[in-house]
């Protein structure tokens, strides 16, 4: 039996968010989540140039296979505000975490709820080690991730990219 992994969250500013599974259907709700994403964040969330998520982005992002992909949204007031996406590795045993967030949402701990859950589920899952890839630039997610015990090195073979790991298990 798969587990559900739809639960309600409270950040620590009082958003209660509601969060899900993605499904097929959710990729509408995906263009417009991420036409609230500043520039920089979609830059940080794709590590590119990125003026806006293709189509082909977001059906990746909306028809995974919940077993070796699995992206959650986090719903407040109607509309997505989050989404945190996590990919593992062919042996499952480690997986790499990427977080975006709507820039009006920002500063309220949607980030840190998100990353708290998909560690849980990971965790849940036997996954033994989760990572992210963040750019050198984005301090905010750095930290973030340090504060809930991951430790970041220097990205092998990029000297612009920061790589964040939590050993799970």
């Amino acid at each position: 039996m798969v587990e559900d992994w739809t639960c309600d969250l409270v950040t620590r500013s009082g958003l209660l968010l509601h969060v899900r599974p993605v499904r097929a259907e959710d990729e509408t709700l995906l263009t417009e989540f991420f036409a609230h994403v500043t520039p920089e964040d979609l830059r940080f969330r794709f590590l590119g140039a990125v003026r806006e998520v293709s189509h082909e982005r977001l059906a990746a992002m909306t028809q995974v296979d919940h077993r070796a992909t699995e992206n959650f949204l986090a719903f407040a007031d109607g509309a997505i505000v989050a989404t945190a996406m996590v990919a593992c590795d062919s042996s499952v045993t480690k997986a790499e975490v990427a977080i975006s967030v709507r820039a009006g949402d920002k500063h309220k701990g949607v980030a840190w709820e998100m990353l708290r859950h998909v560690a849980r589920y990971a965790q849940a899952r036997g996954i033994k080690a989760l990572e992210s890839i963040e750019s050198r630039e984005n301090h905010e997610a750095i930290e973030l991730e340090r504060e809930q015990g991951f430790v970041a090195t220097p990205y092998p073979d990029d000297p612009t990219l920061i790589l964040v790991r939590k050993d799970l298990i």
